[in-house]
Formats: structure tokens, C-alpha cells, sequence
């Protein structure tokens, strides 16, 4: 894993910018660093040695062509074959010059035989060209700004993109306005002016100043429509094994590394099938989890069950809650965007413990989202249903809701009531948006200051409606897919793991797998109150029953009871009314009603106060001075 940056403009740029720009992504890979430049395009690189440890050195230039790359190619084996039956010697072991030399043999087209996670760079000097493409998933992040002169300037993270002198720091509105309703900022947005996230599956080519970008890879249709057709007339038996056999292949795939490699063990389903898999290819691996104190966020007691049964070699480490609250001030160092799922402070603690064991980790992301296991899927026919009724009836449902106790353990009925009666009258396609955002957009809109207010907060959903009916359960995975676990969950991991130099890979987002998963019928992930129905019975007698058969529980912090102990100097001193009168983004009045409702237990005001307490954090890290749409001083 490592970390990549450059730039390409009609003037050469002073090496030293690369220098900076590479520095500021040192964490992503400690092990190594490299920059190349010539003439108008200069690359930067951080590494993170993982496979070839001594030959894997970049940036990487074989005959015209130089290449910065973060990330794993893991069919690099069977690609490497095929070139070398081609004719082509390879001088090091690395994935690295596989996906280089594919790209010297197949073109633009190597996109579509590459398999894995990436963001990467490629310098064409016989046509002056930069390319930039990112895995089909978005596992890995990449940044890019387009000045006025036609430079273009890309990276991993936005701080390595505002080393360089062509990036202003200037707050986009609009994506102000998407961040406090999804809890982050939607690709292709990004919280800076002007800057753009390269959309999954996406590449781009700027060539004497002009960019063209265009999609490589797209999400299958639904159901039976790609890869694996015959499945919809296969028994059930005969669809779980070959589930199986897929996810066993995409494990294997993912045991490829030349660094100590362990695996994230949380005891729910996800991570104990890798856990499970990996043991039955490797032997013996290593796990690691962390514990909770309050009782109804922990789940340790299932990972140590399950790495009992698996007889794995595991690691525990308990979260003492002081150790959380005194990273909560530091995190915008880490996100040069606000990001307000508070599940990155424990991503981040089992990121840093684990990578004092090993380098590699895996983990079980990917499976809520491809085998329905959220809540808000069973949560959907319901959905379908409240929409029919009154106005009025709805409203007398929030006021009676209004009147339960407000709960401080993980999910509480009160939270669960309250936030699906909220997404009851949206549209559809903006229902379960509504249901695990912090806001809807008519309260983004009371909260902002007018000049700030906008209609266009939802406008990113529209693109992703599934042709045949908004309503079924393909446009709902077909969501999850492309914003929350695109733009939550794997920004999530890629972050917090990237802090720490550890990389994470992600079975369950083999490109199989997902193609697989998206072929099956809905019967098969979805029946009754059974989530992930297939995958469970795929897993039987691979995973502990106790652990297969367990209520899902996510991975989380008792953010309501925080903010009204321990976080709450910090959130007085953070949204007191002077200082947001001077940012200028909120309404004071606003502000102080949801900090007093949840302090007197009126409301469960804990997502909306979550993420107004991280956007002020990364404002007075990034944007001290700024005014919304405005330059700042470099905060950096």
C-alpha cells in the first residue's frame, strides 16, 4: 500500500513541490518514497513495501512509459504469465511492473485485465499523456484539480494536493451542504473548490491541457444479468457452494504477501468467514479485535469464540474510552475532508494495534451491502408502506415516537423509530438516504445561513436509479454499493488503516464475488427477516454456528452518551455562538436548540451533533480564515 501524488501544467513545476506533496503522505508508506519528473509532469511517491521488498522501488519507468501506483494487483501472476508469453522479461517480482508492462502491451484496455485495488498515475512520453484510474470499487482514494491553465493536480489525499501552489483552499457550498446530510462528502465531490474524487471504475487522461475521463468498468445490471446467469436456475445447494468457492478463491488471492499479514476479527459473520477461509488455506493466521467497557457495544466475546473454534493465534486489545476521547481532537489531521462516522475512532485504535503485529490485514467489508445486512433493508417494504399514509398520520406517529425515552445503548428503539419515521414521506430514491444520514435536507437548509441553502443536496442519488422501478431492491443495493460503502466504508478503512501504514484488503470485493453476488435473486440474500440468507447457509460449517445464528451488530462508540459527559466541553467550546457566528455557515440559534434538546434528553440529537462537531474540527485545521467559497491561508 502506499501513497501517490503529481501534477502535469504547460510550465515545468519546481521538484521540491513533489517533495512536499509526497511528505505529506509520508504515512501511507514509511518504507520508501521516490520523484519523477519530466518536463511539464512530475510524479511523487510514498511506500509501504508489501510484495518484492527490494524491487519494487517507484516511481517505476519501463522504455516511454512512468508509473506511480498505490495498491494490490492480485492477479499479477496470471497476468505476468501472459506477457511473458508474449515475450517480455521481467526485471523485479512486483505487481508493480506487471500492471506497467500491461499497460505498455494492451494500451488504455489493460484497465479491463487488471484485477484489484488501486489508484495510479502513468506518464506517456511518446504521447505526453497523464493517466489517472481508480479500482472498480473505490477502495482506493484519488484526488485531482484542473487550474485554469490546464495544470492538473492529483493525489491520494487532499493534503498532498494543497502542497502544491496551483490548489486554492476555498469551501464548496454545495458539498458543505451533501456532507451534513450523508455524513461525508459524495464523489465526484470533494469539500475543496474546484477539487474532484475520480469516481470508481472511472480513469482520466490529460493531454496538452485537456481532460477526458470516462468509465472502464460498471456495475453489473441486477440480478442474472451478468457472469453467472445459470445460477438463477440452480438449486440452493448448488448456488451456496459455488458462493463458496468464490469467496475461498477471493481469500486465497488476498494471503499473496511478502510482510506479516493478519485479520481483522470482530466476531460477526463477515469477518469470521474470512477468518475461517483464511485458516483453511494458510493454517494457523493471526486475529486481532478490540473490546468495549459499555456492554451494549461490545462484541469481543464473539471474536474470542470464534478465534477459539478457528484456532487462530489471537490478539485482543481492550478500548479504554479515555484512549478514544483524546484521538477525537486529532482526527482532522488524519481527514483533510470531514468525515462523521464516529466508527473511524475504533477503525483507527484496531488499525494502530494491529500494525504492531503485521502489515496486512483483511477484512469482511463489502458483505452488508452485496447480502442486504443492514437493517434498513428489511426497513424497506415498511418504507414502501408508510409512504402511503397521511401527513397527518405520520405526524402523529413522530409526535407519539417523540414521547419515548431517549436511549443511550447501541440502536436504541426510541433512535430506530424516530429516524425511520423521518425518511416516511421522502422519495424513494432518497428514503434510506434519509434514514442513515445525520439530516434531511430541510434541516440542513434550517441549519445553514441563507446565502448557504440549496435544493441540489439529494441530486447525487438521481444518477443512480435503477431503470426498471426505484422501488425494488436492486436500486437499494445499487445505493449502498455506489455512495455509502464507496464513500463511508472504505474511506472509513483506507484512512484510518493508512494512519497506522497498514493495508487492508477486502475479500468480499473481488470483482467475482460481487458480479456473483449481484446476479443472485433477491430470495437468496433477503427472505423474511433473514438477511444474507445464501451467504449464511454458504457458511455453514465454515463459520460457528453461534456466530452465524447472532443478531448483527455494528462497530461503534456511545457517541450520545459521550457528547453529554465527556465531549461536551469540547462541543460548548467548538459550536459556542461566537464561533459559529464567525464561520458564518450556521444558523447560532439552530446550533444551540440541538446541543440543549440532547444535552436535557429531549432528542437523540447524536449524528447531526457528531458531524457539526468534525466539520468544525477540520475547518480550524484546513480552513482557519476561510469563509464558505473564499481562499484561505495555508493551514498546512
Amino acid at each position: 500500500m502506499c501513497g501517490i501524488a503529481g501534477a502535469v501544467s504547460p510550465k515545468p513545476t519546481d521538484p521540491e513541490v513533489f517533495t512536499r506533496m509526497a511528505q505529506a503522505i509520508a504515512h501511507r508508506g514509511p518504507d520508501d518514497s521516490g520523484v519523477f519528473t519530466d518536463g511539464p509532469c512530475g510524479l511523487a511517491f510514498r511506500r509501504l513495501s508489501i510484495i518484492d521488498l527490494s524491487g519494487g522501488h517507484q516511481p517505476m519507468t519501463i522504455g516511454p512509459a512512468t508509473v506511480v501506483f498505490n495498491g494490490e494487483i492480485y492477479n499479477f501472476r496470471d497476468l505476468r504469465r501472459e506477457l511473458e508469453a508474449r515475450g517480455d522479461v521481467f526485471g523485479t517480482h512486483s505487481d508493480t511492473e506487471v500492471l506497467l508492462r500491461a499497460y505498455l502491451a494492451f494500451g488504455d484496455q489493460f484497465l479491463s485485465r487488471i484485477d484489484g485495488m488501486f489508484a495510479l498515475a502513468i506518464w506517456d512520453t511518446r504521447t505526453r499523456t497523464l493517466l489517472l484510474a481508480r479500482d472498480r470499487f473505490g477502495k482506493k482514494p484519488l484526488y485531482w484539480f484542473r487550474g485554469s491553465d490546464g495544470t492538473l493536480v492529483f493525489g491520494s489525499e487532499v493534503k498532498a494536493l494543497l502542497q502544491h501552489p496551483a490548489v486554492p483552499r476555498a469551501l464548496d457550498p454545495r458539498a458543505l451542504r451533501r456532507y451534513l446530510a450523508f455524513e461525508y462528502v459524495p464523489t465526484p465531490d470533494c469539500i475543496f473548490e474546484g477539487v474532484r474524487k475520480l469516481p470508481e471504475g472511472h480513469a482520466l487522461t490529460s493531454k496538452d491541457g485537456r481532460v477526458t475521463e470516462w468509465p472502464y468498468y460498471v456495475l453489473p445490471a441486477g440480478e442474472g444479468k451478468v457472469g453467472f446467469e445459470t445460477l438463477v436456475g440452480l438449486g440452493v445447494d448448488e448456488a451456496a457452494q459455488t458462493l463458496r468457492t468464490e469467496l475461498e478463491r477471493a481469500v486465497e488471492r488476498r494471503l499473496v504477501s511478502d510482510v506479516p499479514l493478519g485479520i481483522f476479527l470482530s466476531g460477526g459473520i463477515d469477518s469470521t468467514a474470512i477468518t475461517a477461509l483464511a485458516a483453511r488455506a494458510a493454517g494457523k493466521v493471526k486475529t486481532f479485535s478490540i473490546s468495549f467497557s459499555e456492554g451494549s457495544f461490545d462484541e469481543s466475546g464473539f471474536a474470542r469464540l470464534a478465534a477459539q473454534r478457528l484456532g487462530t493465534e489471537h490478539h485482543e486489545e481492550r478500548l479504554s474510552p479515555q484512549a478514544a476521547l483524546d484521538l477525537i481532537p486529532t482526527l482532522a489531521d488524519q481527514l483533510d475532508e470531514p468525515f462523521a462516522d464516529p466508527s473511524y475512532v475504533p477503525t483507527l485504535l484496531l488499525s494502530r494495534f494491529t500494525r504492531k503485529h503485521v502489515t496486512v490485514a483483511l477484512g469482511g467489508d463489502g458483505a452488508d451491502e452485496l447480502f442486504a445486512g443492514y437493517d434498513t433493508f428489511l426497513a424497506h417494504v415498511p418504507g414502501l408502506l408508510a409512504a402511503r399514509l397521511p401527513t397527518l398520520a405520520v405526524a402523529g406517529l413522530q409526535r407519539a415516537a417523540g414521547l419515548l425515552p431517549t436511549g443511550e445503548g447501541y440502536m436504541s428503539l426510541d433512535f430506530r423509530l424516530r429516524t425511520f419515521l423521518a425518511g416516511a414521506h421522502q422519495p424513494s430514491t432518497y428514503r434510506h438516504q434519509a434514514w442513515i444520514g445525520a439530516m434531511t435536507p430541510d434541516r440542513v437548509n434550517a441549519l445553514l445561513t441563507p446565502s448557504l441553502r440549496g435544493d441540489d443536496i439529494y441530486a447525487p442519488l438521481d444518477r443512480y436509479r435503477v431503470a426498471r422501478s426505484e422501488r425494488g431492491l436492486d436500486f437499494v443495493q445499487r445505493f449502498y454499493l455506489s455512495f455509502y460503502l464507496r464513500d463511508d466504508i472504505l474511506v472509513k478503512v483506507d484512512r484510518a488503516s493508512m494512519a497506522a501504514s497498514l493495508e487492508v484488503r477486502a475479500p468480499f470485493l473481488d470483482t467475482r464475488v460481487v458480479e456473483l453476488a449481484l446476479s443472485l435473486p433477491w430470495l437468496t440474500k433477503l427472505r423474511g427477516t433473514g438477511r444474507k440468507w445464501l451467504l449464511k447457509r454458504a457458511l455453514r460449517g465454515v463459520v460457528p454456528d453461534e456466530v452465524l445464528d447472532r443478531k448483527k451488530h455494528g462497530f461503534a462508540i456511545p457517541v450520545t452518551e459521550w457528547l453529554k459527559g465527556p465531549l461536551r466541553p469540547l462541543v460548548e467550546e467548538l459550536l459556542a455562538e461566537k464561533s459559529v457566528r464567525e464561520a458564518g455557515l450556521f444558523e447560532p440559534r439552530e446550533v444551540r436548540r440541538l446541543i440543549d434538546e440532547h444535552q436535557q434528553g429531549v432528542r437523540d440529537h447524536r449524528k447531526p451533533l457528531w458531524t457539526l462537531l468534525q466539520l468544525e474540527l477540520w475547518r480550524r485545521r484546513w480552513l482557519t480564515g476561510a469563509k464558505a467559497g473564499a481562499p484561505a491561508r495555508s493551514a498546512a
